[in-house]
């Protein structure tokens, strides 16, 4: 289906704009993920910190015949415009606040995407006026939600992609 002020796709979702401050992630029948579980997670990492774009709310679009989870409008900046000395503070902040996320049992688990799904490899790491932020909790865990053992594989993956990422990030 075509929607109306579309930023991206993904594998399972679309994201419209809804307001200068707003965008949606759809989700319709036909969806592989739970909307329910994906608020919930972004809303506990919300409550951690300001890392994890902020749910708004959770609604139904009666035009689009979708749900719909309400979150911020991020707008992204070009991180080369910057000096490395900055990236390095912004960085610094970014891997402060991971591993924040990751001590209160949190994991996002797509800083960098497999080579075979389509977008750049760090789709998921926006820089703002605000710092490093991170989008699409989709595939996260809660480690109350999958356990210790599951979870710390999760961790240490993902500690291994944000070295990668600020090779990426520095040095682009």
């Amino acid at each position: 289906m075509k929607y109306p002020r579309r930023l991206s796709s993904g594998a399972n979702n679309t994201v419209i704009v809804v307001s200068d401050n707003e965008v949606a992630k759809l989700f319709t029948d036909d969806t592989r993920s739970d909307i329910g579980s994906e608020a919930e997670k972004m809303k506990y990492a919300n409550e951690i910190n300001g890392l994890v774009a902020k749910l708004v709310r959770l609604e139904y679009n009666e035009l689009l015949q979708a749900e719909m989870l309400v979150m911020e409008r991020i707008k992204p900046i070009d991180f080369r415009a910057y000096e490395v000395e900055i990236r390095q503070l912004w960085l610094d902040v970014f891997e402060h606040e991971l591993k924040q996320l990751h001590a209160a049992g949190f994991v996002h688990r797509d800083l960098k995407r497999p080579s075979n799904i389509g977008g750049l490899a760090f789709d998921n790491i926006l820089l703002t006026d605000e710092g490093l932020r991170l989008i699409d909790v989709g595939i996260s865990a809660l480690e109350r939600q999958v356990g210790s053992a599951i979870f710390n594989k999760y961790v240490e993956i993902e500690l291994a992609e944000l070295v990668v990422f600020k090779d990426y990030f520095l040095n682009r």
